[in-house]
């Protein structure tokens, strides 16, 4: 049988992320085509309620540990190499979140596995792995081969769909008690952000613009759209670095998380800070001159086109079609 598959389970003000469902899915998928057993890893202070969530794995190894919840990459790394020789795990999943961040580096170092960062899909191909990692934004995607199954794989969010690592059974658990050193940065509390005029993350439509509309004259052809669709305006990093916008209507990795019904994405290259914040929307509809542009990849409908031409038309038309 082959080495165990090993899901760092992540957790964030006491849910389990999205993120660790996509891993379940996905790693369920290749120890059941390989005949190894799935296990998760939770860490962190009162992590056992939430290892019954974690149903799709065949063990959960809880680490119960107030010094390692948000813990630096380090911290986390010690724990996580603890609980990979007990299991002697092989491929070992991990997010490529800001949980996360660096772990995979730090891991693939103390144990000698190759480490494949930016995944975005995966299969078995008898012993070994297939992935495809995704380079330089989504610009390159590169298909890498674990010969022998083995190695560190820092799934990309929203890859793999959430709803296949969630399951209804209560799996198995196994209290571990390792020795955790004091962390030289520690997790004080969580400072939720103000929402300011408008709270994008409860609206049912969303205009999100990038640097396509180059100007912050130009924000306001996105309003009369958002209006006339009774939504709200929001926008990637680089427009609010610019101060066109207040930081409460940024959406992405540093901003919201965002899953409207109806999300335009017009001028937004779809960079994968971009996305993560934004990939749950019900409906994706980009806008940009370039063909190529990474967020057409996840995007239900796409323009090739200028926005700054299309959104005066399109406005008109739906002011119309609303009479």
């Amino acid at each position: 049988m082959a080495n165990p598959i090993l899901v760092l389970a992540e957790q964030l003000r006491g849910e389990i992320s999205d993120i660790t469902f996509e891993m379940l899915g996905a790693g369920r998928k290749l120890a059941d085509a390989s005949g190894a057993p799935l296990y998760a890893a939770l860490l962190g202070s009162e992590a056992a309620p939430l290892a019954a969530k974690l149903g799709m794995a065949d063990k959960v190894f809880v680490a119960d540990n107030p010094q390692l919840n948000l813990a630096p990459a380090d911290a986390v790394t010690a724990a996580l190499k603890a609980v990979i020789d007990q299991s002697q795990a092989g491929l070992v999943l991990l997010g490529c979140t800001n949980v996360s961040l660096g772990i995979g580096s730090i891991l693939a170092v103390q144990t000698g596995l190759p480490m494949v960062n930016f995944c975005r899909a995966a299969k078995a191909d008898g012993s070994a792995i297939l992935l495809t990692s995704q380079l330089f934004g989504g610009k390159i995607l590169s298909d890498v081969k674990l010969a022998d199954g083995r190695g560190i794989v820092c799934i990309y969010p929203g890859a793999f769909p959430a709803d296949a690592g969630k399951s209804d059974k209560t799996p198995p658990v196994e209290k571990l008690d390792l020795p955790v050193e004091a962390p030289r940065v520690t997790f004080k509390q969580y400072l939720e952000p103000e929402t300011g005029d408008v709270d994008v993350t409860k609206q049912n439509i969303l205009v999100g613009v990038g640097r396509g509309i180059q100007s912050q004259d130009n924000v306001e052809l996105a309003e009369d759209l958002a209006q006339a669709l009774g939504g709200a305006v929001c926008a990637s990093r680089p427009v609010i670095d610019q101060g066109w916008l207040p930081l409460s209507r940024q959406v992405g990795k540093s901003g919201m998380t965002v899953k409207p019904r109806v999300y335009f994405a017009l001028g937004i290259s779809g960079a994968p800070e971009h996305w993560e914040g934004m990939q749950n929307s019900q409906c994706i509809i980009a806008v940009n001159t370039d063909p190529k542009a990474p967020i057409f990849d996840g995007s239900h409908f796409g323009v090739v086109g200028d926005v700054l031409e299309l959104l005066p038309v399109l406005t008109d038309k739906i002011k119309a079609r609303k009479g």
